[in-house]
This record gives structure tokens, sequence and C-alpha cells, in this order.
């Protein structure tokens, strides 16, 4: 398809903010190349998301499906964040039950790309059957869809030779390179639900292996600066061509408005803080803290010394029953060196403050990617998906460290976050993380041409691969 003609490009994320925040930037870049974007969600989630660039706006439509209700799903809940770890099964058998109404408006729509995530195992039948061409995204790492399965038929037909929770904590046989990618003891029963429980009407699993069967190309958050031997074994092992669109590193100035008065009060405290001396802990809007973890972070804060500002979110969908409390004297003792914020934070602002020195965070890909923009090193804490995995590569690279736990549970003491949190910020031994943070920063980042050319080959793959392509 010549340049000029305009396509319509469907997007149709997960429900969780993680996931619809890069498809509505990825719409965005889209749709700043003349194309028609329609975004598909729930209205509760559209409601939430940032509000569109006036110029875009007429090029991006924002598409309401509503959420079939079904028993054991809270009431108003259309996100993970409106659920705990274990409604999330709910929220997926809801999900399934878009099916119909989705289809119905690719019937209708003259669509040339539907780009979808994991969840719809339903969609690529009937985006084939309207002819219409389908991309997976996937935006997280590349090395973490092959520890799934080898192929995405074995993810479907539950042929994973792994059976024990200890399978999972030796990399994959079908990883033809030197790696130690593997999840912990304490990850493994996560890795081998995703793959084996079938609550929601089919496993995590086949999810992922049919929207990859069913796709004519792979798309993912991620560069070959990053790891590009993990993007040619996708290609290899799933047989699909693998179009790296970027790390889409966010814009501050796109973050948020800089009078807005949560920020200025946050500014105000980083700005009577020395350079570098500043550690953000925050650990994602999905991550439940028990009370032990509460207790032992916020100790472990006060035993390493260091200056903080900790965004410290209530559980999804917990009540009053459920809260954690912070020790007690906790908020008297560090008053003036630590700041707890209990409210949404403007995370990239907060970061980009020259006070920060680190980021002690869960791992989440966004996060990765917003820490190491600004040369952070990190010291890690991951929970649950891919984020131990992550951990573990950014470990070999030497830009962090993780905190010790417990290889059984997972549990980790105040003295662990206390040793970690001195050794990165301000010890000589962690130097080189410091030193390593902002040479990968300045690898991955420095280079805006590069994002832009990543983003380029994308749109080019669309135009060119369209349904018009296909007869």
């Amino acid at each position: 398809m010549a340049s000029e003609s305009k396509l319509h490009v469907v997007m149709f994320p997960w429900l969780a903010f993680g996931h619809m925040i890069p498809f509505l930037d990825l719409s965005k870049f889209i749709a700043q190349k003349g194309h028609k974007v329609s975004f598909i969600s729930t209205p509760r989630n559209i409601k939430r998301l940032p509000k569109l660039p006036p110029n875009l706006a007429s090029l991006i439509n924002l598409v309401h499906l509503p959420l079939p209700r079904i028993h054991n799903l809270p009431e108003h809940a259309e996100a993970t964040i409106d659920v705990c770890a274990e409604d999330i099964v709910f929220l997926k058998k809801a999900f399934d039950g878009l099916e119909n109404d989705f289809s119905q408006f690719l019937e209708n729509s003259s669509a040339d790309w539907v780009i979808y995530d994991f969840a719809p195992h339903w969609l690529p039948p009937i985006a084939a059957k309207l002819g219409i061409s389908c991309a997976f995204f996937s935006i997280v790492s590349a090395w973490f869809i092959p520890t799934i399965g080898r192929s995405a038929s074995m993810m479907i037909d539950g042929s994973d030779p792994r059976k024990s929770p200890e399978d999972f904590t030796v990399p994959p046989e079908w990883i033809p390179f030197p790696t130690n990618l593997a999840y912990r003891r304490y990850e493994s029963n996560w890795i081998q639900s995703a793959i084996e429980n079938t609550d929601s009407g089919v496993s995590d699993a086949y999810r992922l292996g049919s929207t990859i069967m069913g796709c004519d190309v792979i798309l993912i958050r991620d560069c070959n600066e990053l790891e590009p031997a993990w993007l040619k074994l996708l290609e290899e092992l799933y047989q699909k061509p693998v179009i790296p669109v970027g790390l889409m590193p966010p814009s501050v100035k796109d973050s948020g408005d800089e009078k807005d008065e949560k920020w200025v009060s946050i500014r105000n405290w980083l700005e009577s803080k020395n350079k570098g001396s500043v550690v953000y802990v925050a650990l994602g809007s999905e991550v439940t803290l028990s009370q032990n973890d509460v207790t032992e972070l916020a100790l472990g804060l006060e035993l390493s010394g260091l200056p903080f500002i900790w965004a410290l979110r209530k559980p999804p969908g917990s009540t009053e029953s459920d809260s954690v409390e912070l020790p007690n004297g906790f908020l008297e003792r560090i008053k003036g060196r630590g700041l707890v914020w209990t409210s949404w934070v403007p995370q990239l602002r907060i970061l980009s403050h020259d006070s920060i020195g680190g980021f002690l965070t869960h791992c989440g890909w966004s996060s990765i990617v917003e820490g190491l923009m600004f040369g952070h090193p990190l010291i890690m804490l991951p929970f649950f998906v891919g984020q131990g995995l992550n951990a573990v590569v950014l470990v070999e690279k030497k830009v962090g460290i993780q905190i010790l736990r417990n290889e059984e549970d997972g549990s980790f003491a105040r003295n662990s976050v206390a040793e970690s949190l001195r050794l990165v910020m301000a010890e000589n031994e962690g130097r080189i993380y410091r030193e390593k943070a902002k040479e990968l920063s300045e690898l991955l980042f420095t280079d805006k041409n590069g994002e832009d050319r990543y983003l380029n080959q994308f749109a080019e793959y669309l135009e060119s691969h369209g349904r018009l392509h296909k007869s």
C-alpha cells in the first residue's frame, strides 16, 4: 500500500493500565502518520486514560465496549487495578465476553489491521475470516515470551515438558545460548499456574499461544541495542516476523501539569535534598504488599539512613479491612528525611529530578524504561509475571542488584533492604552500578533518531503489509 493511502488500525489492549498506556502511545504514533485508529476498551477505562493531544483527537476514536457483568467480579471493576489478584480470573472471563461486540465492530469497521494483546485468544479467527491483518503487540521484553513455551503450539496444547515448580528454576532447554534466565523458586508457582491454570476458561499460556499463532507479525516494545539475541530467538521459535518498536520512552513534558499541586509539593521537598542523594521507591499499581512486606520495607528504608520518597499505593481492589499499616512511629522518625505519598504520583517528573540517585522498583517493564532513561541504578524487588526475569537480565548488565530474599517464600528482611540501598546509592563498591546505569542510559536513550527509526520501520510495515496486500 502506498504511504499516502491511509489505514484504519484497531487497537485492543488487555484490561491493565500497564498495557493500555503503551497501546495508546503506539496509537498516537500511528495517528501522527495520518492513519485512523480505533482504540477499544471499556467505558470506565477509557474515562481514566490520559487526554489525547488536540491535534490527534480527530484521528483516534475511543470505542467503548461495555464489559459483561459476571458473578464474583466486583461492581464497576473494569481493570486489574480495580480487583485483587485472586479476582483477575473473573476479569478475564468478562473480557472474553466482549467477543461478540468486538466481532460486530470489526465487521462494520473496514479495518486494515487489528493490533491486540495476549488475552483475546478468540480474536485471530474473527480477523482472518474478515481478511484483516493481525499483529500481536508484546508490551514486555523479548526474553519473557520464550520462557512460556518453545512454540505457540506448545502453549496451546499443553505439551510443555516442565511439570514441577523446580523445572522452572533453570533456563528452558530451547534457549540456544548461555543465560541465567530462570525463575526463582518463589516465583515458579506463578509461571506454572500461567501454563496450567484454566480457571478463566483457558490458561494464560493458551491465550498467548493462540494470539501468536494467529498473528501476521509480532510487535515488541524492545530494541536491538538492549538484547538482539532474544529478538532473533523470537523469530526462530515462533516463525513470525518480529518488529521491535523501540522502548517508547515517555516524555516528561507530557506527564502531567507542571503546576499540579501534588507535584509542586513533591518538587519542593526534592529540591531541599542534595543532588543524587534520594532513592525513589515505587512498586507499581498492581503489586499487593503483605503487612510483613510493608513493615520490612519501611524499616529497611529507615535503617539505610538515606533520603527517600516512597509511592505507597493501596493494593488493587482493597478495602479498609484489607489495609496495611506502617510501623508505629515510623512517619515521625523519618520526618524530613523521608516522604511517603499514598496517592498518585507523577513518577516521570520525580525520576527526572536531579536529587534522585536510585530507584527501588518492582521491575515492571515501563518502570525499568523510565528509571534507565535518567541513568538511575536499580534496587530490584520483583513480585510476579516477568518482573523477576527482568531483574535477572539487569543484574547481569550490572545496572543494579536484587534485594536478598528467602528462596522458598520470597520474603525479605529490613537489613537486606538497607544494605542493598546503601551499596547501590552510597558505597564505593556500588560505584559500578551507578556507572553502568548511566552507560546503558546513554546507549539506549541518547539517540532520539534511533527511537524514531524503530517507529518509522513499524509504520512502513503496516503500510506495506495490510489487508490489501493479502490478495
